[in-house]
């Protein structure tokens, strides 16, 4: 594991290197994202960072200067032979008092890249009751106020389960605590808009424009129940790629379905075309 911290590479990532009044560890004022490392390269990273801008600028603190984002992205690849992996950009609105209100000293950058073990091509989700809020301050946005997530993750591991699936306020599916939930009905595949309030992930993006032409997808809203009809189930994100389903609670699913492999074919055939898409 390597870390950069304000432009500064660190050789050891337990060594203190931001203040305690940061905002990030205050308050959880902050942004961040998640990028895939294939054989030693960063995947869908200009999308990455895109995001990480619209984030951002939505929660009201400066966008970071992207350019110096890639520098530490580097720097934390430099010298690893990592065949798998991920990289995580944070950015904070900087040091600032003991309460919500920010200061002024600017905000803080932090990259961290780590090997890590890639995901099983088959996994079980749960569903909760905890909401995501559609209308909230933060909807749509990648920040790193995560503390609900962590909650839901946890009972998903006691479960059994690697993730666990919302609702929203109106009782809508919406999201994965770190990834975007996708069905099967007959043939069609189907997705959340983003009206549901879940993240614009960007392999959520990828599968969408590249199953089109393939598949019968949809963005469509209807209640989380739909998943104890769905045919087939998949979650998608940054390290599970496209996923499949056996398990969502207690309902046991033929996993991959026939859709869900088609869609993992697709996924493997255009990832391998560029690293950057």
């Amino acid at each position: 594991m390597l870390a950069w911290v304000n432009g500064e590479r660190l050789e050891s990532p337990e060594r203190p290197a931001i203040g305690v009044l940061d905002h990030g560890l205050v308050v959880g004022d902050g942004v961040f994202e998640t990028v895939k490392v294939e054989s030693g390269e960063p995947f869908a990273l200009t999308r990455h960072l895109d995001r990480l801008e619209r984030s951002a600028r939505g929660l009201g603190i400066d966008p970071p200067d992207l350019g110096a984002v890639r520098e530490g992205v580097a720097a934390t690849l430099d010298g690893q032979d990592l065949p798998f992996g991920r990289i995580r950009i944070t950015v904070t609105s900087g040091p600032g008092p003991l309460g919500s209100p920010r200061g002024d000293a600017g905000p803080t950058l932090i990259v961290v890249t780590e090997p890590c073990e890639r995901p099983p091509s088959v996994s079980a989700l749960v569903t909760v009751g905890w909401p995501r809020n559609e209308r909230g301050a933060l909807a749509g946005l990648k920040t790193t106020s995560y503390a609900e997530n962590a909650v839901m993750v946890e009972h998903a591991r006691r479960h059994g389960a690697s993730e666990a699936v919302m609702p929203n306020t109106q009782g809508l599916l919406c999201e994965g605590t770190g990834s975007n939930i996708f069905y099967v009905v007959g043939e069609r595949l189907i997705t959340p808009t983003l009206a549901s309030g879940c993240l614009a992930g960007v392999t959520r993006a990828l599968v969408l424009q590249w199953c089109a032409g393939e598949l019968d997808v949809a963005e469509v809203d209807a209640p989380v129940e739909v998943l104890q009809a769905a045919d087939e189930v998949i979650l998608v994100g940054t390290t599970r790629d496209v996923q499949a389903i056996a398990r969502v609670d207690d309902r046991e699913l033929a996993a991959p379905g026939p859709v869900t492999r088609q869609a993992q074919e697709i996924w493997a055939r255009e990832a391998a075309r560029s690293t950057d898409p």
